[in-house]
């Protein structure tokens, strides 16, 4: 159904775009941003809890500038994140050295992360129907609930605004493998819809030139490495009056992809994991928001929004890289299904001089179900299993904010949470932050923060098998964080800050006991600088760095780098638009200085990589016809983000846009 929809909306769109294109004026430019299920608002001109901490913004134009088509791609550039590929063939986002479990991921107020492991994959989410992508580092509002030790990743998508129009785009790579997108948006005073949808598909990548076959590897595209994506979002908006609206968000997607194994099949290689041959043979998944915001323009107001996530998966390890038998030990096939549901109810108390008081009480039911065979002795039979487990979280929250004197922003805020388990002791932890920021001068914006940030062990963690340990500890960290902004001459922007998270109760697997263990202490603390200059009008430059320096301070520890978290990060991106139409665009991304560990706990280094990526694009009849190419990783750098695990090397694409 949702691939029959895509297709249809993208005939139609396509249609409408090249009829449209040569009459049509200049594009509507007008708020196309939906916020109804935002956890935290913060208008242009006002400080607030988002001033006080580190945040940082992409752009549906940054989005486009660059033509990239999932989450991950969009983030990749941001100091104090590290996008990695591993073993799991799914691209994760670790900020300031914690893990992607550690980071909570919402779209329009829905929840994202998995309800199995806490973790989500940015692969699975496309882009089209994003406004604005708010990275929260560490520091974060206390009403976006448990989990976000890391931080918080906020997706808001688009709206329509008055009148009609749309996108239609089609790319192609050097290989044949497609892409296409489009989104239809409209409406009037009172009602507003957007619709968006997108198809992606390829054979795999080609890993680089350089390089070395292996024996789990043999150059060329890289195995296992197919994919197709199919997704549809759309949401509408109705203005009952001056106070009150309401909203409705809607999304389905659909596809398939590969899990590249090691590329290194050699017992003898101590640093190697033993080659999986796994698949994820389908995936669905649905969700859905309902909301209501009543601002009636005085002291009180409040939202509120329901929600539903849904993903089904059919996942399979097979015996060889044929992918056809499952008879060996480990070999399994399943179909798992998470669900997440919930409410949040927000209210705002807004005394203008005496500052505003945020509330918010919020519950949801996470689930998981799977039901499958598997091979647990070596020349054993497939053995059925089924799995059922839930949890229910809620938590309560209060944020006060206050500005003095126009120049000086206070925050405090705490938040209790309650987990109920379905099996060993219910828990309860609450969280708090406190922070400010002042305006030295016009031209210098200093910040400070604490906040105990707190996350509850996942459905994997607490019951998965053998593994499963109903007794851990909740994990909690403690954030430190202080930054400047800082306004230079000749239109430049500078933003420095310095962070120290010491997390207590660190849940992770102890390889010789294969149970999930809380550690005592793990230390995340390091620098994130971010240099910007706008130039003749319509150029800009970008410059990034951070510095991460990890220690797992348990006691015994024998490791000194924690694994997988590189030291060193540089980014620049610069763009520049001729008056004939032309946007050159360039990015560079170092990455330096990352370890893993054998079982020994011997330390092995990585190789450092440099990626460049390149596009141009030009704007044809009044921009409602845009043409492209670029290249991806053109250096063709051979790299790795994870040991034994090569990445895509130079990738080539043309396509072509038209906007209606």
């Amino acid at each position: 159904m949702v691939k029959k929809f895509i297709g249809v909306l993208l005939f139609l769109s396509l249609g409408l775009g090249l009829t449209q294109a040569l009459s049509a004026e200049e594009a509507l430019v007008s708020d196309n941003i939906y916020t109804l299920g935002e956890v935290v608002i913060t208008a242009p001109d006002e400080r607030g809890v988002e001033s006080i901490g580190t945040l940082r913004q992409i752009t549906d134009k940054d989005i486009e500038l660059r033509n990239v088509k999932t989450l991950d791609k969009a983030l990749e550039l941001l100091p104090g994140l590290d996008i990695r590929k591993g073993a799991q063939g799914i691209p994760r986002v670790n900020i300031r050295g914690l893990r992607s479990r550690h980071v909570v991921l919402l779209l329009n107020g829905i929840p994202f992360n998995s309800t199995y492991d806490g973790q989500f994959d940015p692969a699975t989410i496309p882009v089209e129907n994003i406004a604005r992508i708010k990275v929260n580092y560490g520091n974060h509002s206390v009403l976006y609930g448990q989990g976000g030790l890391g931080g918080a990743i906020n997706i808001i998508t688009k709206k329509g605004t008055p009148g009609f129009k749309g996108n239609v785009s089609a790319g192609i790579d050097e290989r044949g493998n497609p892409d296409a997108q489009t989104d239809i948006s409209g409406g009037t005073e009172q009602v507003d819809f957007f619709v968006s949808a997108s198809k992606e598909k390829s054979d795999g990548y080609l890993v680089s030139k350089d390089f070395t076959p292996t024996s789990g590897e043999d150059g060329g595209i890289r195995e296992n490495s197919d994919y197709e994506r199919e997704n549809l979002f759309a949401n509408m908006g109705f203005q009952a009056n001056d106070a009150l609206q309401f909203g409705v968000s809607i999304g389905a997607s659909n596809g398939e992809y590969g899990k590249p194994p090691s590329s290194i099949n050699d017992n003898t290689d101590k640093f190697s994991k033993k080659p999986k041959y796994e698949r994820t043979e389908d995936y669905t998944g649905q969700f859905g928001q309902v909301s209501m915001g009543y601002d009636p323009g005085g002291v009180f107001a409040f939202r509120t929004w329901a929600f539903v996530n849904k993903m089904e998966e059919d996942k399979a390890r097979y015996d060889g890289k044929y992918y056809n038998t499952i008879t060996q030990k480990g070999g399994y096939i399943t179909t798992d299904e998470t669900v997440v549901k919930g409410a949040t109810l927000q209210g705002s108390f807004d005394y203008n001089t005496y500052g505003k008081i945020s509330l918010s009480a919020s519950g949801e039911k996470d689930s998981f179900d799977s039901a499958g065979s598997s091979i647990l002795a070596k020349n054993g039979p497939l053995v059925p299993y089924t799995i059922s487990k839930e949890v229910d979280l809620y938590a309560l929250a209060l944020e006060y904010d206050l500005t003095l004197f126009k120049d000086l922003c206070l925050v405090a805020g705490y938040s209790h949470h309650w987990q109920k388990k379905d099996l060993g002791s219910d828990d309860d932890k609450g969280s708090y932050l406190l922070g400010a920021s002042y305006d030295l001068t016009q031209t210098t914006i200093l910040r400070a923060s604490y906040a105990r940030k707190i996350r509850f062990a996942s459905i994997r963690n607490l019951y998965e098998k053998p593994s499963g340990n109903d007794e851990l500890t909740t994990e909690q960290s403690d954030n430190y964080e202080a930054g400047i902004t800082q306004q230079l001459p000749w239109d430049m922007t500078a933003d420095l800050v310095f962070f120290l998270n010491d997390v207590d109760n660190y849940i992770a697997k102890n390889d010789a006991t294969d149970k999930y263990e809380n550690n005592d202490e793990y230390r995340f603390k390091g620098v994130e600088a971010m240099l910007s200059k706008a130039f003749l009008e319509t150029g800009m430059i970008r410059l990034g760095y951070s510095y991460l320096d990890t220690k797992d301070k348990s006691a015994g520890s024998q490791v000194n780098e924690l694994e997988y978290r590189p030291k060193h990060k540089i980014s620049l991106a610069a763009n520049y638009t001729f008056d004939f139409g032309l946007t050159a665009y360039a990015s560079f991304m170092h990455v330096k200085d990352q370890y893993t560990y054998d079982n020994n706990y011997n330390q092995r280094k990585l190789d450092d990589f440099s990626i460049v990526d390149v596009k141009l694009e030009q704007n044809l009849l009044k921009e409602m016809w845009v043409v492209y190419a670029g290249v991806d990783n053109l250096l063709d750098e051979n790299y790795e983000e994870s040991y034994g695990f090569p990445q895509a090397g130079r990738t080539a694409y043309v396509g072509m846009k038209v906007k209606f």
